[in-house]
């Protein structure tokens, strides 16, 4: 292979990085002039409950008043299953979840994450920010999870 088609590749490559290609710009967002707003200018959003501290050290039995403890802007819009369980979004799954892991002792207060995901059979994955808690307790707080979902499973489904 010669110097110019080494050079010829090095600059394609360079150009294509620091954004010379045009397909790079094409694939760029959409202008947002042309969208509505999620919010009417004289609307008022919906206030966002706050998760309330643990009253106890030890993780607690997740019952219906754990479901029902969901943020108001959720309950307004909740819907029953056929065989009663709650239709809830992912993201306030994720605070029941959240609240429910609060109740174990030594859970750090900040630097903790939630992702609820799947379908008919939803599950959820806790991840931890550097240095918000120990690999000991993060192990213990992971292996809490499978147990606390399964109870949720009970009362509460993922709407889509």
């Amino acid at each position: 292979m010669s110097d110019d088609a080494k050079d010829a590749g090095l600059v394609a490559m360079i150009s294509s990085i620091l954004g010379g290609n045009k397909r790079a710009e094409a694939a760029g967002p959409p202008p947002l002039d042309g969208f509505v707003q999620a919010v009417p200018a004289g609307g008022t959003v919906a206030e966002v409950a706050q998760i309330p501290e643990a009253e106890s050290p030890k993780l607690q039995d997740s019952s219906v008043e754990a479901v029902t403890a969901a943020t108001p802007a959720a309950a307004a819009s909740q819907s029953l299953t056929p065989d009663g369980k709650r239709r809830l979004p992912a993201e306030a799954i994720a605070d029941l979840v959240l609240g429910e892991l609060r109740k174990i002792e030594d859970f750090p207060a900040s630097g903790v994450s939630v992702t609820v995901y799947g379908y008919r059979h939803w599950n959820a994955m806790v991840t931890f920010a550097p240095f918000s808690t120990t690999f000991r307790n993060a192990t213990r707080f992971r292996q809490a999870l499978p147990d606390l979902v399964f109870k949720l499973r009970r009362f509460v489904e993922l709407e889509i």
